[in-house]
């Protein structure tokens, strides 16, 4: 995510902090280099213009030429103005009124938006809401099949149509459906083109007018860039939007249509899709993706993730687990899935301040092959030889990593990791913090 402009900005700042001074030439300089970090970015040209002129206004001044640390003065200003460009404020999702409460989403063929759906379907479930999913897109191939597929992976509703040919029917029947059966949240998956016709734009307008949705989210796909841009400036123009779910962010290196959207369309970012899992939509905050786009990291969000994943009662019984000396293989590997929730091990090194330079140094992908290897062979033992691992012996060792996929030696690279990690919890649990203090100081 945003990884080509990461690296751009974060060698501009490097020199700048550099200086010993910061003088008006050199904050031109590092503008030049901004400017350019931008359009490599995909940035609309107009909105890096602008951009730029408001940070050599605050920059190029007695406060920044006079500061103790001017280059941290000038990364502070940029992230400053980042934070403005990208919205300011988190804008959250408006689902208040008498339910059934509509949500329409729209959008281009391609851009997501039946996986959205369900995504934004599960967003609404955790905060308590009661949504039910309804296909409108009569007119792309198993669409309808698509979303009824999805809600029952993630167990939520989805209305059922029995007349296929006509979307203002399905709404119709699909609200009626809802007020009796007491779902309080309508989402609502609308047809996509590969371009904007009047054809479509009619069909969603009459589909806006019978709804009355109280949001209209368009979902894009990040990667297009500018052409994401131009698209939401047609929707807003044509339909009305009044919120952007930008999908696939996590595979956009550049950024240009997170950066550009809401200086040309005046409409918020409300959710980013980070991966194509089912959960993988975020709400999005501008400050915090401003700093992710710094290299600062993003721990409050790290925090609600893990808020999220782990349990507080399996936590304490994990902890009485390792103080009694009873953290067993099975409890790893509970440990391990946990982590997998979290994200990819690239997005919560991503996440934590300072890290973000051990991306180059890392293979990720082999470190998240490793973690499902592991995974495996836990998965080949027997219960009884997950809680008891001194009596795998050598036909046994054989047998899980037959039964894993692995090699012998991994299965006993396994074992030995595991055996390692108790000793050490063992020390830390019987002399405190002290005692395992002593015991690194003096291996």
């Amino acid at each position: 995510m945003f990884e080509k402009l990461q690296e751009r900005l974060e060698a501009t700042f490097k020199k700048i902090r550099g200086y010993g001074k910061v003088t008006e030439d050199n904050i031109k300089d590092s503008l030049r280099e901004v400017r350019i970090a931008l359009l490599e970015a995909d940035v609309n040209y107009k909105v890096a213009k602008d951009f730029l002129e408001k940070i050599k206004e605050k920059a190029i001044g007695e406060g920044v030429l006079t500061s103790i640390t001017p280059g941290q003065l000038f990364v502070k200003t940029v992230h400053d103005e980042l934070c403005e460009l990208l919205g300011q404020v988190n804008k959250p999702l408006d689902v208040s009124g008498s339910p059934p409460v509509s949500l329409m989403l729209i959008g281009l063929q391609g851009s997501g938006k039946t996986t959205t759906a369900g995504k934004l379907a599960l967003q609404l479930r955790k905060k308590g809401r009661k949504p039910l999913l309804v296909p409108s897109d009569v007119y792309r191939p198993a669409a309808i099949d698509q979303l009824l597929k999805i809600g029952q992976q993630i167990n939520i509703a989805t209305f059922a149509p029995k007349d296929i040919r006509d979307p203002i029917v399905i709404c119709k029947e699909a609200r009626i459906h809802a007020m009796k059966n007491g779902f309080d949240t309508m989402i609502i998956d609308t047809a996509g083109r590969l371009h904007i016709n009047d054809e479509m734009v009619e069909e969603l307008v009459k589909q806006k007018g019978l709804l009355n949705p109280r949001e209209t989210l368009l979902v894009l796909d990040a990667m297009t860039g500018q052409d994401a841009v131009t698209s939401a400036t047609t929707f807003n123009e044509k339909v009305g939007v009044d919120g952007i779910i930008l999908t696939k962010l996590d595979g956009d290196t550049r950024g240009g249509a997170a950066l550009s959207i809401k200086a040309v369309t005046g409409k918020p970012i409300k959710f980013i899709g980070v991966g194509e899992k089912l959960d993988a939509l975020e709400p999005f905050f501008p400050e915090r993706m401003a700093s992710r786009i710094l290299g600062m990291g993003d721990v409050v969000s790290l925090v609600e993730k893990a808020q999220e994943v782990f349990d507080e009662k399996q936590a304490k019984e994990l902890e009485r687990k390792l103080r009694k000396d009873e953290f067993t293989l099975e409890d790893f590997r509970d440990q391990l899935k946990q982590m997998k929730q979290l994200g990819s091990i690239e997005s919560i090194i991503g996440m934590i301040p300072g890290l973000n330079k051990l991306k180059g140094a890392i293979d990720f992908t082999a470190a998240e092959k490793d973690i499902r290897k592991t995974e495996a062979i836990i998965n080949s033992m027997t219960a009884r030889e997950r809680v008891y691992p001194n009596i795998i012996d050598g036909s046994r060792r054989m047998r899980i990593a037959k039964g894993s996929g692995t090699q012998v030696h991994d299965v006993n690279d396994l074992l030995k990791k595991y055996m390692e990690t108790r000793k050490m919890i063992k020390k830390m649990t019987k002399g405190g913090m002290k005692g395992l203090q002593r015991q690194l100081l003096f291996r």
